[in-house]
């Protein structure tokens, strides 16, 4: 019985060692699986990762390949771009509208119809009346000479008003009348208007006004004064000067109207409209004149200018006035660059293709009072349109063409030139009545429009291509 129990118990103990050793089995199997299985997941990762890096590089290959093939392509579309643009140049122009003229600078005489006025009193220096280049009619007084002893007398009336105001300020207000108030109105007015001006004429004007209100309001509150009275005999002795100093002066009126001026040379008899058959480059050279000299202002007298036509005389050789005619009209530029239309009056033909030509002008005339010689421009023609460099333009039987270029294919086209200087003309289309009358290819074109492109200096290639 006791043998049979230890034999269970051996029994048992086998079975225990047993179970475990199969459990040790099983779970090594089972590491070795999952180990295995790690190790075909490194694998796989591994020749995925290796593909991957070949793909890349296969790639990067094809890059360089395909960006050195499109560098090769560029170099030679630019050799034989650079190859063409020599053999063949294409620089082009595009068509535009624009403005062309003909110019020459001369020294130009200035001739006007002007007539000088003096009076006996000259020497005692005089006054201005009338402003320079001011306007004026016939009888209106433009200056005056002092008189002998004026600024004696002129001292004697600035002490008297003082002293006539002292006293109307302190005599009784019963003096004053509503006549007075308005003057003191207008005295008022008047300064407040001087306070805003910039212009010296009219600060004199309205000093002069000033002066009058003041001088009447003396002469109202001397009348109102008893007589006798101490500012009825300032008033009395101020008139009695005022009356010497005006019998004394000299007042000098407008013979016509017209410009006044003070710019007297004593040109004014020589440089006249009158003939001008005398006036050639000999008699303007020996006038011994400086070109832009501003004349004097005279102290002595002054002239009456005719604002409606003046004159200006030069000499040129050049082309355009060697074919200019009496009549014709051209432009003039004066000192101050206002453009002004001028007419051709007079042409003397002078020694080594030179000529005189006398132009008269009828704007512009007060701009040069203060000249008697000066520098200006003439534009002889100018012209507008379709403005083309003339190295665009071709000429074949008298015809000209110009090259137009559309998406790369060629033109030619018939224009008519209308002006033309040395660099630039100006063109446009002949009208279908012209057209027929000409011979003119039918595979040439006949209108060009603005902001069609042509081509600069066409090589002959470029005109055979399209002839």
């Amino acid at each position: 019985m006791k043998n049979k129990n230890i034999n269970k118990n051996k029994q048992k103990e086998q079975n225990k060692k047993k179970s475990a050793r199969e459990k040790r089995v099983n779970y090594k199997n089972k590491i070795d699986k999952r180990e295995s299985m790690f190790s075909n997941i490194e694998s796989n990762n591994t020749n995925i990762k290796v593909k991957k890096k070949m793909n890349i590089r296969n790639l990067n290959k094809a890059k360089v390949l395909f960006a050195i093939a499109l560098l090769i392509a560029v170099l030679i579309y630019i050799t034989v771009a650079v190859y063409n643009l020599i053999k063949n140049p294409t620089d082009t122009v595009v068509v535009k509208e624009g403005k062309i003229s003909e110019e020459e600078t001369v020294n130009g005489y200035i001739i006007r119809d002007e007539t000088v006025i003096k009076g006996e009193n000259y020497k005692n220096g005089m006054m201005q009346i009338k402003s320079e280049g001011e306007k004026v009619a016939n009888g209106d007084p433009i200056f005056r000479y002092y008189s002998s002893g004026e600024e004696d007398l002129k001292k004697k009336i600035a002490d008297l008003d003082v002293k006539i105001q002292q006293a109307m300020e302190e005599n009784n207000e019963d003096l004053f009348s509503t006549d007075t108030k308005l003057l003191d109105t207008q005295i008022s007015e008047t300064l407040d208007k001087v306070y805003d001006l910039n212009d010296v004429q009219k600060i004199k004007e309205y000093k002069k006004n000033i002066s009058e209100y003041v001088t009447k309001k003396a002469k109202i509150a001397g009348e109102l004064s008893p007589s006798g009275s101490y500012l009825k005999k300032l008033i009395d002795e101020r008139s009695g000067y005022e009356n010497e100093l005006n019998s004394g002066a000299e007042y000098i009126n407008a013979t016509k109207s017209g410009i006044v001026s003070y710019k007297v040379d004593g040109l004014e008899e020589t440089l006249t409209p009158n003939d001008f058959s005398k006036i050639n480059k000999e008699f303007l050279e020996n006038l011994n004149l400086k070109t832009g000299q501003i004349v004097s202002t005279s102290s002595e007298s002054g002239k009456i200018v005719n604002n409606f036509i003046a004159y200006i005389a030069c000499v040129s050789k050049s082309e355009e006035a060697n074919m200019a005619e009496i009549g014709d009209k051209v432009k003039i530029v004066l000192p101050s660059s206002n453009e002004v239309d001028a007419k051709i009056e007079y042409i003397i033909k002078e020694d080594n293709n030179e000529v005189t030509i006398v132009f008269s002008i009828n704007e512009g005339i007060d701009e040069l009072l203060s000249y008697r010689k000066t520098t200006f421009d003439i534009i002889w023609w100018d012209a507008e349109g379709y403005k083309v460099p003339n190295s665009c333009i071709i000429t074949e039987n008298d015809l000209n063409y110009v090259i137009r270029t559309r998406a790369g294919y060629l033109d030619k086209v018939l224009v008519k030139v209308k002006k033309k200087t040395d660099t630039y003309s100006v063109v446009t289309n002949y009208s279908t009545s012209e057209i027929k009358d000409l011979d003119v290819d039918s595979r040439v074109s006949t209108s060009i429009i603005l902001y069609d492109e042509l081509i600069l200096k066409p090589s002959e290639e470029q005109i055979k291509d399209v002839t």
